[in-house]
């Protein structure tokens, strides 16, 4: 039994947790992201809670408004047509809802190093 639960910390504490802080860029042009916000869940590629503290983003869809670009692991634009945006995203109520809708866009978030995928 002992052995059973070092193993599975061991797992646990192997995987990596990729932050994900995020700043609102002005122009596209400076973005790594378009997105949009949409105005229904089934919509959305991505459940999104924003997180008070950075701590708290550790898991997709909890992202952590930075006040600086330095500070971002993603730089974001919100575009005004879902055909320009890169990825859908819906603001939930609650941190245990967010996380992915559709998988298939896990790729996006993953090339800066900011996916548990």
């Amino acid at each position: 039994m002992k052995k059973y639960l070092f193993i599975t910390a061991l797992i646990f504490s192997s995987h990596p947790t990729f932050p994900q802080k995020v700043y609102e860029v002005k122009y596209s042009s400076q973005a790594d992201l378009k997105i949009i916000a949409v105005n229904y869940e089934s919509q959305a590629d991505l459940k999104v809670y924003c997180v008070s503290y950075s701590s708290q983003a550790n898991k997709d869809g909890l992202w952590f408004p930075v006040k600086y670009e330095s500070q971002a692991d993603i730089k974001i634009y919100f575009v005004e047509y879902e055909s320009q945006a890169d990825l859908k995203i819906y603001y939930v109520k609650y941190e245990s809802q967010a996380g992915w809708r559709n998988e298939k866009k896990v790729h996006l978030l993953k090339r800066f190093g900011a996916s548990k995928y």
